[in-house]
């Protein structure tokens, strides 16, 4: 068992490594034995992510300059992380430039905005497919999705403290939710494995106690999800322990989406 968990010998590319669930998707992909490139639109701050992983068997961890909003960024990146590892097996689009605007004033401009987070997923995981194929090997694609990808919000839950999950948030998960699946019938004959992962309810510190108290009420196990709690599923999904799991949406929301 410990060898299907065993990623040494892998390398892995991150966006949004520095942020609240992405550091522990991160660290648990380092603590299984993974060398990472992490990614931020500025490099020094890519840099210093990459430094504060934790190494398994000498894996040198390292930081490069990549917006996943830029298609040129993208390209420079990419290239630029198999420049410095020699090449890459595992991609997680986990990066996500937000908007905080809900339905009623949310305009068209910012709402295709927003939907630019999934063209940039698309375009990171054509280069992972197409420089796997090319290397002979097998490669593992983990988009990031939500609970909110296959779920309203209750309109309530926010009322008189924020404005509302914002719709174009909804599209966009439920868009990446519907990606994956299409990527994966199309890549599955490549040994090219597209999975998602949609965390539920994982508040930052900076909500407010009263809608960290609303959406625990909503939850059938009664509590917020921790970022730590998403560890094993991130290594599961990378590893040769799901090397039969393609096309699927793991959904890790203490209960909230099987009321």
């Amino acid at each position: 068992m410990p060898s299907l968990f065993n990623l040494s010998g892998k390398t892995a590319l991150i966006t949004g490594a520095g942020g609240y669930l992405g550091s522990a998707m991160a660290t648990a992909l380092a603590e299984a034995g993974c060398r990472l490139v992490v990614t931020s639109r500025n490099a020094e701050r890519a840099k210093s992510i990459a430094v504060s992983l934790p190494t398994i068997e000498g894996a040198e961890h390292v930081g490069i300059a990549l917006d996943h909003m830029e298609e040129d960024s993208i390209s420079r990146g990419f290239s630029e992380a198999i420049e410095l590892t020699g090449g890459l097996d595992i991609l997680v689009n986990n990066g996500n430039e937000a908007l905080a605007k809900d339905w009623k004033d949310v305009s068209a401009e910012e709402f295709n905005r927003q939907l630019a987070n999934q063209t940039g997923y698309f375009l990171l995981s054509r280069l992972l497919r197409n420089h796997t194929v090319e290397r002979k090997v097998p490669g593992s694609v983990i988009m990031i999705g939500s609970m909110y990808g296959m779920v309203g919000s209750y309109p309530d839950t926010y009322k008189d403290i924020c404005a509302i999950s914002p719709v174009g948030y909804h599209a966009l998960k439920g868009g990446i939710i519907q990606m994956t699946r299409h990527l994966a019938v199309c890549w599955a004959r490549d040994e090219v494995r597209v999975n998602c992962l949609s965390p539920g309810p994982f508040p930052g510190e900076d909500v407010s106690e009263e809608l960290v108290h609303r959406l625990e009420e909503k939850c059938p196990m009664g509590r917020m999800g921790k970022p730590d709690e998403l560890k094993g599923a991130i290594v599961f999904l990378a590893c040769q322990a799901s090397s039969y799991m393609t096309g699927q949406n793991m959904v890790i929301d203490g209960g909230w989406t099987a009321w």
